[in-house]
């Protein structure tokens, strides 16, 4: 018989929960469970308000994996949906808004990804993300050459910066904005990633072509179209080890020599918390910290 529980009074059917999701570690889908359910006080305020799409592995990251935007079959009638925009004609996407409603969506295994938008503004964005993924031979530690120069070049320009690992091979910059149109955001980080590719033409490439990345940090800004989505942070990732998209230090960036220092897992994301009081990505959610992008969208002070 399928367990029943119930969460801050909803009654929620967990299944399967001695599964082996990540085969490489043993780790179950009742230790998922659990994960989201410890980390929910500082995974849920960045979920909260955001159309999720979710990666979907409820076989583990060796078996089929699949995108789900649209609220699923079967949904429980108390979740919070919000009516998204696309091209093709509008949807229903999934509200993370509560514990509850957490632990519902983490029983169907996933990984949760978020616009840089809240459902009340589509296409505002009221955050700036630079995804920058590595092709190997380059690692985590050539993205963590490119994010400090990135980080002083936003700084510049009077942008406050977070880094975050993407629990897969790279790393992701987040700046919190005054909210501005999607469009003008990724103007804007376009500029960045080409004048980053201009600085360090052996270390960066601004375009997705595959032949142009071996060796060298592809600075994504294309996550900030409004279509986009990003792992959001403390998200489980499909990977051979249950990875997680996690908030690092600026110290921790500058000190990175090897891949495997910012390799961090379900088990390390408590302590992580412990040690830092919280939420290390917390000032996201200060409004007195946003900012507006320069004038004419495409940089400013150098």
């Amino acid at each position: 018989m399928t367990p029943i529980t119930e969460v801050e009074g909803r009654r929620i059917s967990l299944s399967n929960l001695d599964k082996v999701i990540y085969p490489a570690s043993g780790f179950t889908k009742g230790e998922v469970l659990h994960y989201y359910a410890a980390t929910a006080e500082v995974l849920l305020p960045h979920l909260r308000d955001r159309p999720v799409s979710f990666l979907r592995y409820p076989d583990g990251p060796e078996g089929q994996s699949f995108f789900a935007k649209n609220v699923p079959p079967g949904a429980p009638d108390w979740l919070r949906t919000a009516e998204v925009p696309r091209s093709d004609g509008n949807t229903r996407q999934v509200l993370v808004q509560d514990l509850a409603s957490l632990m519902w969506a983490a029983n169907t295994v996933t990984e949760f990804h978020t616009p840089q938008w809240r459902a009340e503004a589509p296409a505002r964005a009221d955050r700036l993300v630079l995804d920058l993924d590595p092709g190997p031979p380059a690692t985590i530690v050539e993205c963590c050459r490119a994010a400090l120069w990135l980080r002083d070049r936003l700084r510049a320009d009077g942008f406050h910066v977070y880094a975050k690992t993407s629990g897969s091979k790279g790393l992701h910059l987040l700046v919190p904005l005054k909210p501005t149109p999607s469009e003008r955001v990724s103007a804007y980080a376009k500029a960045l990633a080409v004048e980053a590719e201009q600085e360090f033409p052996r270390l960066v490439v601004h375009r997705m072509t595959r032949s142009l990345r071996p060796g060298k940090v592809f600075v994504d800004f294309s996550q900030n179209a409004a279509a986009k989505t990003t792992a959001a942070p403390y998200t489980l990732r499909a990977r051979r080890e249950p990875t997680v998209s996690a908030p690092v230090t600026w110290e921790e960036v500058e000190a990175c020599e090897e891949p495997e220092q910012l390799v961090l897992t379900a088990g390390d994301i408590a302590p992580r918390i412990a040690e830092h009081g919280g939420d290390l990505l917390a000032p996201l959610f200060d409004r007195g910290l946003a900012r507006a992008l320069p004038e004419g969208g495409k940089g400013g002070a150098r």
